[in-house]
């Protein structure tokens, strides 16, 4: 089923791309969020209407995300955690934690855009993989220490 992406999704596409979906993907998700419409005839002549609006939406928001991904290579990210005797950790870190640090430090990045390279499991340096926007990544890097009781 053709539909006109209303809003950027993340494995689908960008605001304003025309794109085939699973009839029940658009019918249970994507419609009802209303996040894209139907291709039709005369959403497609709105669409063409639209265009260059939508190109300049789109170089705002990437170069958004180039400053943003400055801001987040630039950082280093410090976690404490609890540790066993043999250096593994108890428990995990989480997106949600990574997610948690970064807009304590002013950054706001939805949890879902953060990719772990390698499993965070001890004590060390790891690098994350942050998509901002299609084509504009960051690595973030994440200092795992021992929490001293």
């Amino acid at each position: 089923m053709k539909v006109i992406l209303t809003d950027n999704i993340v494995r689908v596409g960008v605001k304003g791309d025309l794109v085939d979906v699973k009839p029940g993907y658009f019918r249970n998700y994507l419609d009802p969020q209303g996040k894209a419409v139907k291709a039709t005839k005369e959403n497609m002549a709105e669409l063409e209407k639209m265009r260059d609006q939508l190109k300049a939406e789109e170089e705002q928001n990437r170069k958004e995300a180039e400053g943003l991904k400055e801001k987040i290579e630039a950082l280093s990210l410090s976690k404490k955690v609890r540790v066993g005797e043999d250096g593994k950790l108890f428990g995990s870190i989480t997106n949600k934690d990574i997610a948690e640090s970064l807009a304590e430090e002013g950054i706001e990045v939805d949890r879902k855009r953060i990719e772990k390279l390698e499993e965070i499991n001890g004590i060390g340096e790891f690098e994350l993989n942050v998509r901002l926007y299609e084509g504009v990544n960051a690595t973030l890097k994440v200092n795992v220490e021992a929490e001293v009781e």
